[in-house]
């Protein structure tokens, strides 16, 4: 081909140029042309069409996202917020903890297992280039219909995938879920968390500082896999019909990773680097841009010198490239040698491809010839910033008004238990430890509750027993009845969780599927759950550290339901006062915290037995959700609990049922004054609990929950190897075991 260079770009400004065969809109390719005052070199077209993506940029979400700060509440432990790789927070005793939640969703569509697979690579890479050694991952996931011919290709690649990496590096799967919903047919919901932990002086940030400083490429070889991958995946609708914008999907080699790991956690405890960068999406365009961005704004690179698996890739392709395993470092000269000791008693090709200088511009040259010189800003942060239109759509009305709670409901006790069984083995209640088996959720030997407990838990301090607990939640049904109360019953979730194991809730990440940002809809539901979060996340008092957009998640003109995925991060002081979902001792007492409302707009029961999404979703009250909280932290902390289970999906029964299920023992239900046994057991209200107390604490936790005005109600005792409903129906363990537990087996076999 023939190569563009600057010099050249400068003399031929008709030239035509594939600006829109890369996803850059003509206004887009104009405002290029104004800040090089010239059209862009074929290098630098490529590097600005990825880094002002949808992905990369921000650019239709940004206007909303800005909230996150605007609404931050204070926060003591808030070490580094929104900007960075990830988020870090203060735990105590020294320790900090990075977090984060991202999305690989379209390519996991295309090819289940690299998808998915380089997905928890490349979140691990974000973690680890914040200065922390990973220590468990999450998986919240979404898939089409059950029992949908394409759920059974994408969903055993995608968890395979997952557990393929994670288990090859060595990291506990401790959290996630899978939830099923034709909405997600063509578009299924690849998202994928990771938690790191470093001591407060080891944080790193991407910044490339210091003229002279060497920028070190080390890792994987640059291959042609991925080239524009996520960037114009994350972009783009997948059409019904017609050709498709799909490249190659990145290809993993976790081994590779783990090498890439160690090698740089060596090169953190000798202190040789001045500023670092994973390569992720947008590959070199990201990492140069980004280092030289946040630093002093000036670098030369050399892009020759990049070490390739291929050897007939163009320049475009190798700054577009979004191979994996790659990891970029700005070190001081005097430092470079020791560096590359660690990379090679690792085994990691290392390879000086430029240094910092002390102008304002990114330069990058081949074999001599520069192809792209730019102020690193306007690629990396000062890209379109789109107030995309947006309006409540005219359906949302009629979509409130069609009320679950007028739907029919059970009339007599038979037909109770057999809707409540149905509900049980439903495909999105049913045990998913098919998927789960398939993840090691205890390697290192920290992991001190995984699924299907309500958080995952990990010890962090083996002496002082200092741990960490997250949890991930999300309900695209009731966001798509109520985006704003959708988002905010997302973060409540999730925060009830990790305050039920007996964590305190420190701080959030957050993970924002929606449809196309072009239809106004989307984006007015994409407005409000932002706004919600926002609120919702102020009155917690739990600030977002960071997190991750997917738009365009839609086939055509059918989007996904609005689904964000709220990640809470937790700490507690010893993991040997965690709680457990499992009913384990007979005799216990079993008690409902919170009150119970005949709400059903968008609950499990509405969507198994009727096949239904309309009405209100639950209401929100996060000031009660708050205080449910802090009882439950308080009474795990001195020993007034020892089981304790947030209710949410299914209600009350399908609570009872996991928790009777994981520890081996029945329950006998009575049903509380003023509620009939349907509410009692389906009603999805929020700011719920159910726990088993000792009866020796007994009065001890009442008094508590009485005297902060906590509504608490006696329901019923752990005994026996049935659940029985008092004056209704039993299920025996056996029955429900039966029906919990052969769902998904069933459908993927």
């Amino acid at each position: 081909m023939t190569l563009d260079t600057v010099k050249h770009a400068s003399g031929t400004p008709e030239a035509e140029q594939p600006w829109k065969e890369l996803g850059l809109k003509e206004d887009e390719y104009a405002r290029i042309r104004e800040i090089l005052e010239r059209r862009p070199t074929g290098a630098e077209l490529a590097m600005y069409s990825v880094m002002w993506s949808e992905h990369c940029s921000y650019k239709s979400s940004k206007v909303h996202l800005k909230q996150f700060g605007e609404k931050a509440p204070a926060s003591d432990a808030m070490l580094v917020g929104i900007g960075e790789n990830a988020g870090v927070v203060d735990v105590g005793q020294g320790y900090a903890v990075t977090f984060k939640v991202e999305s690989h969703n379209h390519p996991s569509y295309i090819e289940p297992y690299q998808g998915a697979a380089t997905g928890v690579g490349g979140i691990v890479r974000d973690i680890l280039a914040m200065g922390a050694r990973p220590v468990a991952v999450v998986d919240p996931l979404r898939f089409g219909a059950a029992d949908h011919p394409d759920t059974k290709r994408v969903l055993p690649g995608v968890v395979a995938g997952i557990g393929g990496y994670g288990n090859c590096l060595g990291l506990p799967n401790i959290g996630g879920e899978v939830v099923f919903d034709a909405c997600y047919q063509g578009n299924p919901l690849v998202n994928a968390g990771c938690i790191g932990v470093m001591k407060h002086e080891d944080i790193h940030l991407a910044k490339a500082s210091g003229p002279g400083n060497k920028v070190i490429l080390y890792g994987a070889r640059t291959g042609g896999d991925g080239i524009g991958g996520v960037s114009v995946l994350a972009s783009e609708t997948f059409e019904s019909t017609g050709p498709a914008k799909r490249p190659a999907v990145q290809v993993g080699d976790p081994f590779q990773e783990k090498l890439l790991i160690e090698c740089t956690l060596e090169i953190f405890r000798e202190k040789l680097v001045a500023g670092i960068q994973d390569l992720g999406g947008a590959g070199l365009s990201c990492a140069t841009s980004e280092l030289a961005s946040a630093g002093s704004g000036g670098m030369r690179v050399e892009l020759d010198t990049v070490p390739l698996r291929d050897a007939t890739l163009s320049p475009e392709e190798i700054l577009m490239s979004e191979s994996q395993e790659r990891m970029c470092a700005v070190v001081e000269p005097d430092k470079v040698d020791r560096f590359m000791e660690i990379c090679e008693k690792w085994d990691v090709i290392a390879t000086v491809i430029g240094e910092v200088t002390e102008g304002e511009r990114l330069e990058i040259f081949w074999h001599g010839e520069q192809i792209v010189d730019v102020p690193p800003r306007s690629v990396a942060h000062d890209g379109p910033v789109y107030h995309r239109p947006y309006a409540r759509p005219d359906w949302q009305d009629a979509l409130q008004a069609d009320d679950a709670n007028k739907l029919a409901r059970p009339a007599t006790s038979a037909e109770l238990r057999e809707q409540v069984l149905r509900l049980i083995a439903s495909p999105n209640q049913a045990s998913k430890a098919w998927i789960t088996d398939q993840y090691d959720r205890f390697v290192q030997g920290n992991t001190v509750l995984a699924q299907p407990e309500d958080a995952g838990m990990v010890r962090i301090d083996e002496e002082s027993n200092l741990g960490v607990a997250m949890a991930t939640d999300g309900n695209g049904r009731y966001a798509k009845l109520d985006p704003y109360t959708g988002a905010q019953l997302a973060l409540a979730e999730s925060y009830r969780n990790v305050a039920a194991s007996g964590a305190t809730p420190l701080a959030i990440s957050d993970c924002l599927n929606f449809g196309s940002p072009e239809d106004p809809a989307v984006m007015w539901q994409f407005a409000e759950a932002t706004r919600g979060l926002a609120d919702g996340c102020r009155q917690l008092g739990t600030p977002v550290t960071g997190g991750n957009v997917s738009l365009y998640n839609q086939t055509g003109e059918t989007a996904i339901h609005p689904t964000p995925v709220v990640a809470v991060l937790g700490v507690i002081d010893d993991v040997n006062r965690r709680t457990p979902i499992a009913f384990a001792e007979e005799g216990q007492l079993l008690y409902l915290l919170g009150e119970t409302r005949e709400e059903f707009g968008g609950s499990a029961w509405s969507q198994v037995v009727h096949d239904h999404l309309g009405g209100l979703p639950p209401a929100v009250d996060l000031d009660r959700e708050k205080l449910l909280g802090e009882i439950l932290i308080s009474a795990s902390r001195d020993g007034m609990i020892d089981a304790a289970h947030d209710l949410s999906d299914g209600g009350l029964i399908q609570a009872v049922t996991e928790s009777c299920l994981r520890g081996g023992n029945g329950a006998r239900l009575v049903v509380p004054d003023g509620l009939d046994a349907f509410t009692f057991l389906l009603s999805e209200s929020a700011g719920r609990a159910v726990v088993s107390v000792p009866r020796s604490e007994e009065l001890r936790f009442t008094d508590m929950c009485g005297a902060r005005g906590l509504p608490v109600a006696r329901i019923g005792v752990v005994d026996g190897e049935a659940i029985e409903i008092q004056d209704e129906f039993s299920l025996t363990l056996a029955e429900l075991k039966e029906a919990h537990e052969g769902t998904i087996p069933a459908l993927l076999a």
